[in-house]
Parts: C-alpha cells; structure tokens; sequence
C-alpha cells in the first residue's frame, strides 16, 4: 500500500514533504497525523485544514495546547500500537 504524502510550502517558499499516517474530522474541521520520516520512532505533528471553501486545501500545525491535547487523544484511540507524547 502507497503512503500518502502532502507537500506544505512554508512562508519562505520551502516544501517541505510529509508522510500522513492517520485523518480525522472533528467539528467539520479536517485533522492529519503526519511525521517526516518512516523511522519506529518519529516525531508526528498535528495539522488542521485551513481554507476549506478553496480549490486546494491549506493546512497549518496545531499550536494551541488544548486543541493539541484533544486531537492528539482522538489519534491515540483510532491507533492502539501508538504513543503520543505532545511538548
């Protein structure tokens, strides 16, 4: 099976491409689990769709604490074999 990746293009024109290991929609807002790396242990970032009434999606990390925490639990339940820590 294919791993799903997306490219983001940050403020200064870089790409940056990553590897999406897991979507949820809550409260109509779309949220994707994605790393930079295949590696057992990775570091995994949260984003959340922006923009959604346009033709291409916008993502951006979530930052705010307490949303982290929330979406972060949702991903914990829908994958039993991970563990994620937030900082």
């Amino acid at each position: 099976m294919a791993t799903k990746t997306i490219t983001l293009t940050t403020d200064d024109d870089e790409e940056i491409e990553l590897m999406v290991i897991e979507q949820t929609m809550i409260n109509n807002v779309n949220y994707l689990l994605v790393t930079d790396s295949e590696e057992d242990e990775v570091d995994a970032y949260i984003l959340k769709e922006t923009g959604a009434e346009t033709e291409e999606a916008y993502y951006e990390f979530v930052e705010d604490s307490t949303e982290l925490e929330v979406i972060s639990k949702v991903f914990e339940q829908m994958l039993d074999d991970i563990d994620l820590k937030y900082e």
